[in-house]
């Protein structure tokens, strides 16, 4: 296997969370999120001979990946849905369980560019790095996210 293809493992494999949680945020179910992070990880591996470099990974990563999940709505989609039988959850896990389920819906409610910065946001990018993968200023950045997590707040009540 060629040196670049194992770094670019490495690099997937060290930073799928962020992949996972892009997938979460813009996808219900359980299939259209495995398929989504085929997507990004497919849309990651054709950019990466091109990654430079020049801003982190994980920015680069965010990139593509929050573009490719907006991108990815515009498509037709053909809506399936299936009942699965859900295993029950020790209380604690449940409780925590539905309360990020809650906040994943909240979520999923607001408009893409809204659901990109408040990912960043909860993922602990700082105002900055949100700015420059948004293409917006760090101003921005800021009074955005205000009105994002007033806008949670009366979603997720």
């Amino acid at each position: 296997m060629p040196a670049q293809n194992e770094n670019f493992l490495k690099i997937i494999h060290k930073h799928q969370a962020l992949i996972h949680k892009v997938c979460n945020i813009y996808r219900d179910s359980k299939e259209d999120k495995e398929d989504l992070f085929q997507e990004i990880t497919y849309q990651l591996f054709r950019a990466y001979p091109k990654f430079e470099g020049r801003s982190k990974v994980t920015t680069w990563m965010y990139r593509i990946a929050l573009n490719t999940a907006m991108a990815s709505f515009r498509k037709a989609r053909i809506i399936i849905s299936k009942v699965k039988e859900i295993p029950e959850l020790p209380l604690e896990e449940k409780h925590e369980s539905i309360n990020r389920e809650r906040l994943f819906s909240g979520i999923r409610q607001l408009d893409d560019a809204e659901k990109a910065i408040i990912s960043l946001y909860l993922d602990g990018v700082d105002h900055s790095e949100i700015a420059d993968i948004m293409g917006i200023t760090k101003n921005n950045v800021g009074v955005r996210l205000n009105r994002i997590k007033n806008k949670l707040k009366t979603l997720i009540k």
